[in-house]
């Protein structure tokens, strides 16, 4: 009986483990690949392309960030994805506070009705999002760029948002009200420095999301000035050719920063998230 049990046990922990690893294996080999090979010569990388680098050259590196205009595309995606960010966080915020916090008339459809663009696809919306660009003269603009992104964390910045303010007690607002805070003042003093973890996991969310956009950048703009990195990869392809190690060189520097972003607040962002789960 007992040998049965430790049995039972162990098979659990192998089969546990066991699709760990492959989960780590399957996620994180393609990035770890394209790391490797941007320090391989094109010979190696075609010859045998699961082997160690023998060396770390930095230079087609610095060749991608010198003669490629990399920086502006760097700052054009740093800025607009962190620019609709800010201006979405603000937004769903206030509105995650007034659905978690109040009852009105309409109250559900309207949530239902906010929440369900998480489930149209991005691409159907295309048409309609680019005549309005076009009628608002934002086409080939930064601007125009930011209104799209600053819509598109809708749906799961209110998930996460509504969550999180439902669990700051209603005692805090009354005792507030009762010293003649007003509505203002409850929400900024009072609930949005307590739903600080909600805020951030939405912010990492949106941000990631925004700095991996390519479908919208690529139809909504086409000068090389308001270009983001995800559109500029697909000139970096043709530029490059059959220079593998530069291409391969251009796509770790555009997927490092995502990277490091998401491992400086995993734990935080994994535990909002679970918590939202939990409670939404």
């Amino acid at each position: 009986m007992r040998a049965s049990l430790w049995l039972s046990k162990l098979s659990g922990r192998v089969f546990t483990y066991g699709v760990m690893i492959f989960t780590v294996v399957v996620s994180t080999f393609p990035i770890l690949w394209i790391i490797m090979s941007s320090f391989k010569t094109n010979k190696a990388i075609l010859g045998d392309p699961f082997s160690l680098p023998k060396g770390f050259d930095f230079a087609p590196y610095i060749d991608v960030y010198t003669n490629y205009n990399f920086l502006n595309f760097f700052k054009n995606s740093l800025m607009i994805a962190g620019i609709a960010t800010l201006i979405a966080l603000f937004i769903y915020s206030c509105a995650g506070y007034i659905f978690a916090k109040f009852e009105f008339k309409g109250k559900t459809l309207l949530y239902v009705l906010c929440t369900v663009t998480l489930l149209v696809p991005g691409h159907a919306k295309a048409q309609p999002i680019f005549s309005l660009i076009m009628k608002l003269n934002l086409y080939d603009t930064k601007t125009g760029l930011i209104l799209v992104y600053t819509s598109f964390g809708l749906a799961l910045a209110l998930f996460v948002l509504k969550a999180t303010f439902m669990t700051i007690p209603k005692d805090l607002d009354e005792a507030a009200l009762i010293d003649g805070a007003s509505f203002w003042r409850i929400f900024w003093n009072v609930n949005l420095p307590l739903a600080r973890s909600g805020i951030a996991t939405a912010g990492i969310l949106m941000f990631l999301g925004n700095w991996n956009e390519y479908f919208y950048a690529l139809i909504l703009t086409t000068s090389e000035t308001n270009r983001t990195l995800p559109v500029a990869l697909q000139f970096f392809d043709e530029a490059f050719s059959y220079n593998y190690t530069r291409m391969f060189a251009a796509l770790t520097l555009v997927i490092t920063p995502g990277i490091l972003v998401y491992l400086l607040v995993q734990e935080q962002v994994q535990a909002s998230v679970a918590s939202t789960g939990l409670k939404g």
